[in-house]
């Protein structure tokens, strides 16, 4: 029999959801050996075959929760520590619970999300933020970053470069041989030939015949389409429209992929909600696809 698959758990913000979430995945059962990277207080007592600590969330005098600048840091210092065991081959994949980005910032740590921080943790050139269900696949073109922006970072070298890093990601990782893509309009029905907008015809049309995709489609109608059949995974130009289809579609049970890393990493598809820590009320759904699907991925890389 083949080794188990080695996962590194963060249990990001100690402020949120992430403990108790990904405690009740690993109470429940892993078929994996876990190593948790979290404040010494909350791994103390989490099943796991290995446990390493990053600090501790001591409470302030003034507050009963601890300040945001230290919650930052146990939390990236644990993505930071996630990431050497990968590259380091000590674990075969990272699933990282939800940090706080405002606490991070403060912290010392400046990037926009988890995504642009683990391409520099890793070394990655280039990468891109897939949001996966069983019912759709999402890749984001840009992440964050103001709407008003979108327009002037879209280029057609960009969509192409993500839409290649799509398809390798479905063929190596998920096994689909001749992956289906489709690229979704950034205007309202995809610029009505102009009427809305130019970017689909100067911009998003030469990209889609470059990947051979389908588009630039309306967003109304080309996420109803792939949860229909026709595609194995969508383009998004933006945060938003991607974001909004995927969580509708599968909230709670999507799973956010970093592709382009030379390491396997998965995060469930929600925020910290700090607002219910601690109250009984977290969904550990997401958080069990993230796990389930970290462990299917770094058992196929095995094999590649």
């Amino acid at each position: 029999m083949s080794a188990p698959v080695r996962l590194a758990i963060t249990l990001g913000d100690p402020r949120g959801i992430g403990p108790e979430i990904a405690a009740a995945v690993l109470a429940a059962g892993v078929d994996a050996e876990v190593t948790v990277i979290g404040a010494r207080e909350q791994v103390a007592d989490l099943p796991a075959a290995r446990r390493e600590t990053v600090g501790a969330w001591r409470e302030s005098e003034h507050a009963a929760r601890p300040r945001a600048v230290d919650a930052g840091l146990v939390a990236g210092r644990a993505v930071e520590r996630a990431v050497q065991l990968a590259m380091a081959g000590e674990v075969d994949a990272v699933v990282t619970a939800p940090i706080e980005k405002h606490a991070v910032h403060l912290a010392g740590f400046p990037f926009p999300g988890h995504t642009e921080w683990l391409a520099h943790l890793a070394g990655a050139p280039e990468v891109a933020m897939m949001l996966a269900s069983d019912r759709l696949r999402v890749v984001l073109v840009t992440t964050h970053m103001p709407l008003r922006d979108v327009p002037l970072v879209l280029t057609t070298d960009k969509i192409v470069r993500t839409g290649e890093l799509t398809r390798r990601a479905l063929t190596g990782w998920f096994g689909i041989a001749a992956p289906r893509l489709a690229l979704c309009a950034l205007n309202p029905h995809a610029g009505e030939q102009g009427l809305f907008g130019d970017e689909e015809q100067r911009v998003l049309a030469p990209a889609a015949e470059q990947l051979g995709a389908a588009g630039p489609l309306p967003a109304d109608t080309v996420f109803v389409r792939a949860m229909r059949g026709d595609f194995d995974a969508v383009l998004a130009p933006y945060h938003d429209v991607g974001m909004t289809a995927i969580k509708v579609a599968s909230f709670g049970e999507g799973v956010n992929v970093t592709l382009g890393l030379p390491i396997v990493r998965t995060s469930p598809d929600h925020g910290t909600a700090i607002d219910i820590a601690g109250t009984g009320r977290a969904n550990p759904s997401s958080m069990r696809a993230a796990v389930t699907l970290a462990i299917r991925l770094a058992s196929r890389s095995r094999t590649l």
